[in-house]
């Protein structure tokens, strides 16, 4: 039987699940499987590679002294699967969450390749280019397909309550149940709280959680053993002094369990965040979000690229919908809108048309009818002004698509956040105008995360996460889901 945290309801300590590795015992065990996947891959690229470019009879490596290719082979093998665990790529620190895993690979697979080019340059051994440039890549791309399929394995684990390290959060009731929220969304990060040590403590749960509090400030160590957590999360320092803070740290076994601080600032991804140790105090420095011009440039030139290919590929199958709407319905096959894009600046967003002609102007009737007129998500339930036609083309996002021109003319961008009517954005609270600092989107990261299920708040919340936390590969990601949440769809695109 596996334990979910629930917010809102009470919630006895979970048991450990049957057969879950304890402790760090299932990181050492699932570190050895990623050690033999990675073996077994760089033993079939780099031998592969070697047959398919030099055959089953290769020449000897020569230089200073003449070495047989199999054998050189190996030694690149080994070198490779050495460089990965110095490297740490298969440290809990980074495996289940996040790309650092992914980037590290890479980094230490660059890094022999590296060192192998100086090495030949060096002693004037000389290799075979070509089977050296397809080993690299290959070797990437497969050792990075394999760590995605350990880590599909290690999620679908994890929400089934195993391979998580089980936390004991340490604060204040309210920042308590403020990291608690954070985590429980976000379970496939293999964090799962199992209690809570507040001030005063006097039983019960946390309010407006589920979490039991098993303890005060000054019985971390006892509860920690009570619990069988393995992770003690200070989520607060307003009650525990630095020496408290020492004291569990000091408590903990080594190796098997871990002190984590949690400081309150969500949303915030890593790459604006930076340690640095100052007269003994660990300053957290958090950078202003900013996209630098090299990273605006990064990302237009993606647009422009990846827009026009489409569109060229596209082209047919667009001319076909497009037909397809004017012989359903009367009226025009695309829709044009008033939206608000970047800076407050407004646009018009090109649809196919999925509505009846006319139709905006039921609009307000609609919201108000269904009590929504007031949110600005302005999304209608079952709306009735929709076309038969135009549910299909919805429901599957095709109705999206002419919004590449768009894209291309440079008033949206791929990923961004969805571009709303003037009447919404006059709603926004001043965070929610933080949406408007870069150019909407064909899609988002609310878009590949619930879609129309998500309230207005989430929605937010995921768009606000977007902008602070910008990157190349972040966009890659969510056109990756995108991609299978039209192909899978769970609702229906704004």
């Amino acid at each position: 039987m596996t334990w979910e945290l629930k917010l809102g309801a009470s919630a006895l300590t979970p048991p450990r699940t049957a057969g879950q590795p304890v402790g760090a015992r299932w990181r050492e065990a699932y570190a050895v499987r990623l050690w033999m996947t990675d073996a077994l891959i760089l033993v079939w690229v780099v031998y592969g590679t070697q047959i398919a470019w030099l055959g089953l009879q290769p020449p000897r490596v020569s230089g200073l002294a003449e070495i047989d290719y199999w054998i050189f082979s190996g030694v690149l093998i080994g070198a490779w699967i050495w460089m990965l665990g110095l490297l740490e790529t298969r440290s809990d620190k980074v495996i289940g969450a996040g790309i650092t895993e992914y980037i590290r690979v890479g980094d230490a697979s660059l890094r022999v390749f590296g060192a192998v080019a100086i090495v030949a340059f060096l002693f004037r051994v000389d290799v075979a280019r070509g089977y050296l440039i397809l080993a690299l890549p290959m070797g990437i791309v497969t050792l990075v397909l394999g760590r995605w399929l350990w880590r599909q394995w290690l999620i679908a684990h994890r929400r089934m309550g195993l391979y998580t390290a089980r936390v004991l959060l340490v604060g204040c009731e309210e920042s308590v149940a403020q990291i608690a929220r954070e985590l429980s969304r976000t379970t496939d990060a293999g964090y799962t709280v199992v209690g809570a040590c507040v001030p005063a403590a006097v039983g019960g749960t946390v309010a407006g959680t589920g979490i039991p509090i098993v303890g005060d400030l000054e019985s971390v160590p006892a509860a920690l053993a009570r619990i069988d957590a393995d992770t003690v999360a200070i989520t607060g320092t307003d009650d525990l002094p630095p020496d408290r803070v020492k004291q569990i740290s000091w408590a903990l076994e080594s190796g098997g369990q871990h002190l984590v601080l949690a400081p309150s600032i969500v949303d915030i991804s890593g790459p604006r965040i930076r340690t640095r140790p100052v007269a003994g105090l660990p300053l957290i420095h958090v950078e202003r979000p900013s996209l630098s011009r090299g990273q605006r440039v990064a990302k237009r030139l993606a647009d422009i690229v990846c827009s026009a290919a489409m569109l060229v590929v596209l082209a047919p199958a667009l001319l076909l919908i497009a037909a397809a709407v004017r012989a359903t319905s009367p009226g025009p096959a695309l829709f044009r809108q008033a939206r608000i894009g970047r800076n407050g600046e407004p646009f018009h967003i090109l649809k196919f048309r999925t509505m009846y002609e006319g139709a905006d102007a039921e609009l307000a009737t609609l919201l108000a009818a269904q009590g929504t007129d007031g949110r600005p998500l302005f999304k209608v339930r079952d709306d009735p002004r929709v076309t038969p036609l135009g549910r299909f083309l919805r429901k599957y996002s095709i109705d999206e698509f002419p919004q590449l021109l768009n894209v291309l003319s440079g008033s949206m961008s791929l990923v961004g956040p969805r571009p709303q009517v003037h009447a919404e954005v006059a709603l926004y609270s001043d965070a929610a105008k933080r949406r408007l600092l870069i150019r909407p989107g064909m899609t988002g990261p609310w878009q590949v995360s619930g879609r129309s299920s998500l309230d207005w708040e989430e929605a937010m919340r995921l768009d606000l996460s977007y902008v602070e936390n910008w990157s190349l590969l972040g966009d890659a990601a969510i056109l990756v889901k995108t991609v299978k949440a039209v192909v899978s769809p769970g609702g229906t695109a704004v």
